[in-house]
């Protein structure tokens, strides 16, 4: 069962984690590559900074971006900030979401993200948990997928399955870890069990690993939609 308070606290949590890894950064390695192609640790940092803002515009019932354009012009204007105005606005966006997921609300009420996607207003907070956790990873400043809290793995391994479950060109999957089995992809058998540690299976889903470390029996490893 999803709930919204709980996950707040864990975002907290994780930006705290977040907060006080980038402040051990200088201004060479904000500048430098983060894990995502194309995007420096600069680019990460802004997007999570506008994705903040963006939850809040969606707790509070506006679109989440005026446009595509706009919210990657708005990441590139920020970009090139030195760490001290990173971090300022890590940690202001990041009370502005707080302030807006505590106020009284429908938890129940139907939102809508990106690209026309609706979800329940109760899942926007694990949403942004989401954000600030795999984003850490990708600053690649030694917070790794094994680093990530049991729970937050299995839930987002949980999501990003069903994510996938009826996509065209995934074979029906079965997904096993020390942490739990799911099942994603088509229907129609035959079907292909991917196996392996829950920070390997998570980081195949997500689009962070190549699968190299799985082990898979009925088929070789499906190819995944991008995220």
């Amino acid at each position: 069962m999803i709930d919204p308070h709980s996950d707040l606290r864990s975002v907290r949590e994780a930006t705290e984690r977040l907060l006080t890894a980038v402040a051990a950064l200088d201004n060479a390695a904000v500048a430098g590559p983060s894990r995502l192609p194309g995007w420096t640790r600069g680019h990460v940092l802004a997007h999570l900074c506008r994705n903040a803002d963006a939850l809040v515009n969606v707790l509070e019932g506006r679109a989440m971006y005026v446009s595509g354009e706009a919210r990657d012009a708005d990441i590139e204007r920020d970009a090139p900030r030195p760490l001290a105005g990173q971090l300022d606005d890590l940690r202001t966006s990041a009370a502005r979401f707080q302030d807006a997921g505590s106020a009284p609300a429908d938890w129940e009420r139907t939102v809508e993200l990106r690209n026309g996607v609706k979800d329940r207003a109760a899942r926007v907070p694990f949403r942004r948990l989401v954000e600030v956790e795999l984003h850490h990873v990708d600053l690649g400043i030694g917070y790794e997928l094994e680093d990530l809290p049991k729970d937050f793995t299995e839930r987002e391994t949980e999501f990003l399955a069903q994510r996938f479950t009826g996509a065209a060109g995934v074979p029906p999957t079965r997904i096993v870890t020390s942490g739990g089995e799911w099942r994603t992809g088509g229907t129609e058998a035959p079907g292909v069990t991917v196996s392996g540690t829950p920070a390997d299976v998570l980081g195949w889903l997500a689009g962070r690993r190549d699968g190299a470390a799985l082990e898979t029996v009925g088929g070789p490893l499906p190819a995944l939609p991008p995220l």
